[in-house]
């Protein structure tokens, strides 16, 4: 039971790091799909989902380790203040 617990627990780990690594992108384009739907031009969501989509490619192909990590988790929040909070 134990085994079960640690699993889940990198699981939800994981997919929170996924999520604020392409949460943004995702949203964009599910609101450029929306909007296409809709009948109206999406070109702006589309264009804002490339530019998070290559954010998040810079940040993932930078190295972190502990003596820099805060540096990157207030890149991926959309701050500059180095410690995630705001």
């Amino acid at each position: 039971m134990t085994e079960f617990i640690i699993v889940v627990a990198l699981i939800a780990v994981a997919a929170i790091g996924t999520y604020a690594l392409f949460g943004e992108s995702i949203r964009n384009q599910v609101a450029g799909l929306t909007m296409e739907v809709s009948g109206q031009d999406s070109g702006g969501q589309i264009s804002q989902a490339q530019t998070n989509a290559n954010d998040a490619n810079d940040l993932a192909n930078q190295e972190y380790n502990l003596s820099n990590y805060n540096e990157g988790a207030a890149q991926g929040d959309g701050s500059d203040s180095g410690t995630g909070i705001d």
